[in-house]
């Protein structure tokens, strides 16, 4: 089994045009922002958490991860250079980081499963990335491991070319996709979801507390 330290990388630089006026990584869930619950989560399966944003942005992670209870440490990233997408926001961290490889998950992902995490650190050993299968057949390389140096010049070489696309950079990686059918044994698709929408933040809340009140 592997026993080297691992860290994540939680992506919340994005504007979050689809959820209205509010930061979506605030939006609360049983008054616990989104971004708390994701780290908080993450925190029982790696050693240290980067929380990658904005500079704007800040201020109020701060306020919110610091009052979280977390047995890790969480550090906050400005990206350097913002609006350049998930791809810019990874790079710039990972070179903040000395493990060899390092989890990636959305700060939309609310119900992240942290021992699918761990199977996926366990899965990407020998590649440079292991990222899960939907069931619709895409890839979610937002929540994913990457081996952290290949994945940085990969990252560099892109950026400065301005081929921003996460997803594209994953042809230029050595990446092992989890089938589908493999995801499903190993935890819940609502794990994998990314909520993007006002509309569907009260629906996969609404499904949260209807589960907690049937048990």
């Amino acid at each position: 089994m592997d026993t080297q330290p691992r860290t994540s990388v939680v992506l919340a630089g994005g504007y979050s045009t689809r959820f209205g006026e509010t930061d979506k990584a605030l939006a609360e869930i049983d008054g616990t922002a989104m971004i708390a619950h994701v780290s908080s989560r993450l925190a029982s399966a790696v050693d240290r958490i980067l929380v990658s944003c904005r500079e704007r942005q800040q201020p109020a992670f701060d306020r919110v991860l610091s009052a979280l209870d977390a047995d890790v440490p969480i550090e906050i990233v400005p990206d350097p250079e913002p609006d350049r997408g998930p791809l810019a926001g990874i790079v710039s961290s990972f070179k903040q980081i000395e493990t060899t490889y390092a989890a990636v998950v959305a700060c939309d992902m609310p119900f992240v499963d942290p021992a699918f995490v761990e199977f996926l650190f366990e899965q990407a050993m020998g590649h440079d990335a292991a990222v899960p299968e939907l069931d619709d057949g895409h890839r979610q390389p937002a929540q994913a491991v990457y081996r952290v140096g290949r994945t940085v010049t990969v990252g560099d070489q892109r950026l400065a070319a301005d081929a921003l696309s996460l997803r594209g950079a994953l042809s230029e990686l050595d990446t092992l996709t989890i089938p589908a059918a493999t995801v499903s044994e190993q935890t819940s698709w609502r794990s994998l979801r990314d909520i993007n929408s006002r509309e569907e933040f009260i629906r996969e809340t609404a499904d949260d507390s209807s589960t907690r009140d049937g048990q």
